[in-house]
């Protein structure tokens, strides 16, 4: 089965019971900042989750696009990817688990042929916050028997650390889970292993052999965890179902890896062609192989992403630099000639254009983008080869290289430790490079935390404020620079909003203050605030601004649409998920702190309200 196919019968099937198909959210998140990038397909649906109407109804169903960086150094082994596909489907307070784990079941062994005698599931145990999920076993205990499975050692309760989800701050909606796995193996056996005999004890979901293969998720949002730790049932109960497309791929497609798959295979080719290489013949080349295509494939999704973000040393601008030039280094290791990302861009691009018709509409600047920064990695690693040759001659008489000095080469001009081995003839210190790429590795990671800290889109009064702030900012803007001005995205925390905009030039003081000046005279009107529901065609007749994208254009139904003031003489007509406050004089006052370049063309403002 193609990997088209599965998006299609996963759309129709849930669209047939009554689901609402929605389209792939930006990889960008808006107004959330508490993640880089959108890393599931409930990221967006928060506001939803949580008690807003959704214009398209209680059941929804996509295909989202998403990144997830943390683990980007394991990436080359079988799994691990920083952009994958999750199917999602949802229920806003309209069924629950009596509905969701058929579903689920039916979908994986009738629609897509997964073999149910190999399906197994996990479910919550239970514990001082909730009980064990009766219900959730009682289901699987149906469904395992009325396929003619003995249910006995197929369903297995795990504590929190396993079958629970979220909240995802310190507070918020959450619940128990059920999971479902997928035995790639297939004997009777359960002694036995993915990788050969490890003792008598049965193998089970919860073995890390890899022998079980987690292909989907039933979450049920049944509590809300207080400050206090305390947890009490929520009025809206939500189902939320997450599953990986690559691995129903691989596991549909028999292969051992999701690089195997045909979501890979086309652009492994093109790497083998300009490598003059063979994939499976070698594995540390296979490593490499994957490294270079998981990550040009994911710098072209956020490129091409209608949020698109450019090559930066900031937040999602620095992951897409380190993808680029990781795909450049590596492709280098191979004896790729250069330049080459560009060409393996367009091969994706080619794959994904019927799924995502974003990436062709966006083509240009996707290869314009990542054309550009091959050229200043290139000219950064041809410094680097005369700092790797200054260093072989200061250790001209030593046996290895000191790791705190080839580390530098890599922090600084992206120079892998074999390479400086390459360059300079010499071994390195392996440990002491490892101890120092560790301790990068570590503080890279705790400066993200502290930075993304708090959970998926604070829905606080202070952020609720400086949502509603933007809107006022996004409108003074254009009145003083020019309807040219379009919002390219946000990030708001509850101590302050950062706006991004297009204009090609600085800000005088005078536009900043003129600015400012608009806004809290309409905070001081106290203006009152509300929405309507209606079509993205009314919408534009209204006048309304907004990111008019693929999410909007292609749902068919009516979108939220707030007006600031009074009719007709509105101060702010926008589209846009919420939260907002009734009236701007709620906002106290406003204060531009700075304005500064994002990216080429595009401005930053950061602000406060007090």
């Amino acid at each position: 089965m193609k990997s088209s196919d599965i998006r299609k019968k996963y759309l129709q099937f849930f669209a047939e019971r009554g689901h609402a198909v929605i389209p792939s959210a930006s990889l960008i998140p808006e107004n959330d900042p508490t993640v880089l990038f959108t890393t599931a397909g409930m990221h967006p649906l928060v506001p939803f989750l949580m008690g807003e109407a959704h214009p398209q109804g209680k059941r929804l169903v996509n295909v989202q696009k998403c990144v997830r960086t943390g683990d980007i150094d394991e990436v080359g082994d079988a799994t691990h990817l920083t952009f994958f596909e999750m199917l999602g489907n949802w229920s806003l307070g309209d069924y629950f688990r009596e509905q969701a784990i058929p579903w689920t079941f039916e979908f994986l062994t009738q629609e897509l042929g997964l073999d149910p005698k190999r399906v197994y599931a996990t479910v919550f145990e239970g514990d001082a916050d909730a009980p064990r999920d009766d219900d959730a076993i009682a289901i699987w205990r149906k469904l395992f028997t009325d396929s003619g499975i003995k249910p006995d050692g197929r369903i297995f309760p795990y504590p929190k650390s396993e079958n629970w989800w979220g909240p995802a701050g310190q507070t918020g909606p959450c619940g128990p889970d059920s999971e479902i796995f997928y035995d790639v193996l297939g004997d009777k056996d359960r002694t036995k292993h993915a990788h050969g005999w490890q003792g008598a004890e049965p193998c089970e979901p919860a073995c890390s052999c890899g022998r079980y293969v987690e292909v989907g998720n039933d979450v049920f949002m049944q509590y809300f965890k207080h400050a206090d730790g305390s947890f009490e049932p929520l009025t809206q109960k939500n189902v939320d179902f997450g599953g990986g497309l690559e691995r129903l791929t691989m596991i549909l497609q028999g292969a051992k890896s999701v690089f195997e798959t045909d979501l890979f295979k086309p652009l492994i080719a093109e790497i083998e062609k300009r490598a003059g290489v063979k994939y499976g013949e070698e594995e540390a080349t296979d490593r490499v192989i994957r490294i270079i295509a998981d990550h040009v494939r994911s710098a072209v999704f956020i490129l091409g992403d209608p949020r698109g973000v450019t090559p930066s040393n900031l937040d999602q601008g620095y992951v897409l630099r380190r993808l680029i030039r990781r795909s450049y280094r590596y492709g280098r290791q191979l004896g790729m000639e250069m330049p080459f990302v560009g060409a393996l861009a367009e091969v994706v691009v080619r794959d994904y254009a019927d799924a995502y018709p974003e990436m062709e509409k966006n083509r240009g600047r996707v290869l314009a983008e990542i054309a550009a920064e091959e050229e200043k990695f290139g000219r950064a690693l041809e410094k680097g080869l005369v700092e790797a040759e200054k260093l072989g001659r200061k250790y001209a008489e030593a046996d290895v290289i000191p790791g705190d000095e080839a580390f530098y080469l890599y922090e600084t001009f992206g120079f892998p430790r074999e390479m400086t081995e390459e360059v300079i003839g010499k071994p390195v210190d392996v440990p002491a490079f490892e101890d120092r790429f560790k301790a990068h590795q570590e503080l890279s990671r705790t400066g993200a935390e502290q930075k993304f800290a708090g959970g998926l889109a604070d829905h606080s009064e202070e952020v609720t404020r400086l949502h509603t702030a933007t809107h006022l900012l996004h409108r003074a803007l254009r009145m003083v620079l020019g309807d040219h001005v379009e919002q390219k995205g946000s990030n708001i925390t509850k101590d302050r909003l950062r706006f991004d905009f297009t204009h090609g030039e600085k800000m005088t003081d005078e536009q900043k203050t003129e600015a400012e000046r608009i806004v809290n005279e309409q905070i001081r009107a106290d203006l009152p605030v509300r929405f309507e529901m209606m079509t993205v065609e009314e919408a534009k007749a209204k006048g309304a601004i907004g990111l008019f994208e693929d999410k909007y254009t292609k749902l068919g139904n009516d979108i939220k649409v707030y007006f600031i003031g009074n009719d007709p003489d509105y101060f702010s007509i926008e589209i846009c998920g919420g939260p907002h406050v009734t009236h701007t004089g709620e906002l106290g006052g406003f204060r531009l702190l700075k304005e500064e370049s994002s990216s080429a063309g595009i401005r930053r403002i950061k602000a406060v309200l007090g």
